[in-house]
């Protein structure tokens, strides 16, 4: 394409955003113009995007739709660019963001600034996926604190000053080593390009990539986050307004796993490697300690953040499995995990609107009241556990089955995350849904209003769609994955000629 599609898409939400800056001070006024403004600047920028995917070949593993211009005085570079790792997250990305929007339609206070934080976290969100320079990546990644660290904090609940410095704090720290790693990786290869060094076999030494592998994971673990820096995540997302939580778990955790494809594994494959085991033991005492955590669970969102700490679990250990399977998987399961999880919380916001409590104990028998809400519910209670013929299924099993190629007693002692999810989902579901409806502040409850199917029903669509028909997904990330995996394959053919060397 002859003009900056990439740009355009990532900063077409900071235009909306600087347009309700400057709008009026009436308040009533201002507040019906800011949702209206938002949303459609965040429908007219998903419309946009769609063009990223039609101008995308997905037989090329390299990136494309390449824009670059020089930045910083030539120390950094703004370029930007999209493979088959980043397009789906960016889609992802675009296609939440007016939901999250109509999700937020009844907030009334300081309307105008928290549609503006929304529109600038979009940027900055898109911006880190396409972004193609080290400096510039850092600035985006750490500058989607501060509108995340603001909605919490000042529209959260009762504990959000406290959720949203926690959530502030772990991930600044965290990612304080990942700019020290920058630095270094600056003095030894002289570029911050990082189509430059992802094209440069074993350009650092195998000890130094140990640790830039460590200052890189401190930071993506606890983005995603990993056992045991998870801890920040159920407080964020108790206090989190609902679109809050939905782009907390639908987009910002996914930024750790994007961070290990994009850097960890092509870029230190030596570490990646010799780290390996290390990430399995992680992930798989993620994926069970955190699902028999979730089955103690008496807030309904505090129960879904520790599933979705437990499904990341699978993402990493897919990841780390260096198999096409399991990469493929990862990639899938971030996707799916953006549509269930941000769904599952929309399903809980339903109800806390109406009720403005948490507590599943403040609930039982909905169906008797809200049979549309129960169906839906039902349907998104199912893809979170892996149903086949959702779209949760299809990711869960190929990590599973890319991990088994590699250590089955990984594969194995990860299997049981998939019955305790069964466990805590389905629990969560007949204690709020099923049963007879007793509780005389349930009989009023009226069923779903039109605005929230509007919200819901895009994702019902995609969830049964992807579970039915994967390829879409997998064919995009499928040239990109083998790329990644062959600069993966002659690291280990490196390893194994210095130790026979060695010998």
């Amino acid at each position: 394409m002859n003009w900056p599609l990439l740009s355009v898409v990532t900063f077409l939400p900071l235009v909306g955003a600087l347009t309700l800056l400057f709008t009026g001070s009436d308040e009533a006024a201002s507040s019906r113009r800011a949702r209206y403004t938002a949303l459609w600047t965040t429908l007219v920028t998903f419309a946009v995007s769609i063009l990223i995917p039609m101008n995308f070949t997905m037989a090329e593993p390299g990136f494309q739709l390449v824009e670059s211009h020089a930045w910083m005085g030539g120390l950094a570079t703004y370029k930007l660019g999209v493979d088959g790792i980043s397009m789906p997250l960016v889609m992802l990305t675009t296609f939440l963001m007016p939901i999250c929007i109509l999700a937020s339609w009844h907030v009334d206070k300081r309307v105008r600034e928290y549609m503006i934080a929304f529109l600038v976290l979009e940027t900055l969100m898109i911006g880190v996926f396409v972004a193609l320079d080290l400096v510039l990546f850092y600035v985006l990644f750490e500058a989607g604190l501060i509108p995340m660290f603001l909605i919490i904090g000042i529209w959260g609940g009762p504990r959000r000053v406290y959720a949203s410095f926690k959530f502030f704090l772990y991930t600044l720290l965290g990612s304080v080593l990942m700019l020290l790693a920058i630095i270094a990786m600056y003095w030894h290869a002289g570029t911050t390009d990082i189509a430059t060094l992802l094209s440069t076999p074993n350009a650092f030494p195998a000890d130094m990539q140990k640790w830039l592998w460590l200052a890189f994971f401190a930071s993506f673990a606890v983005k995603m986050p990993m056992w045991p820096v998870h801890t920040w995540l159920p407080d964020a997302h108790v206090e989190a307004p609902t679109a809050g939580s939905v782009i907390l778990a639908a987009i910002l955790l996914k930024m750790g796993g994007y961070g290990f494809l994009r850097f960890s594994l092509p870029m230190f494959p030596d570490a990646s490697l010799y780290f390996q085991n290390f990430v399995y033991v992680l992930s798989v005492v993620a994926i069970v300690y955190t699902s028999l955590v979730a089955l103690m669970q008496e807030d309904m969102k505090k129960l879904i953040a520790y599933s979705s700490v437990a499904h990341m679990g699978f993402v990493t250990m897919g990841i780390f499995s260096l198999t096409r399977q399991g990469i493929d998987g990862a990639m899938f399961q971030m996707i799916s995990h953006g549509l269930v999880s941000g769904a599952l919380f929309l399903c809980v916001g339903v109800v806390y609107d109406r009720m403005h409590t948490r507590e599943i104990a403040a609930y039982g028998g909905l169906v008797n009241r809200m049979p549309l809400y129960a169906a839906v519910f039902m349907l998104f209670t199912m893809a979170n556990v892996g149903l086949p013929g959702s779209s949760g299924f299809v990711g869960e099993f190929l990590t599973l089955l890319g991990t088994f190629q590699n250590n089955t007693w990984v594969a194995f002692i990860a299997s049981t995350g998939v019955i305790l999810s069964a466990g805590y989902a389905l629990w969560l579901y007949r204690r709020v849904v099923f049963g007879k409806l007793e509780k005389s502040t349930l009989t009023w409850m009226p069923d779903m209003t039109p605005r929230e199917l509007a919200t819901l029903a895009p994702l019902v669509v995609l969830t049964l769609f992807f579970g039915v028909y994967p390829a879409p997904i997998l064919d995009t990330v499928a040239a990109s994955v083998e790329g990644l995996l062959k600069s993966v394959q002659v690291a280990a053919a490196h390893l194994d000629t210095i130790t026979l060397t060695m010998k």
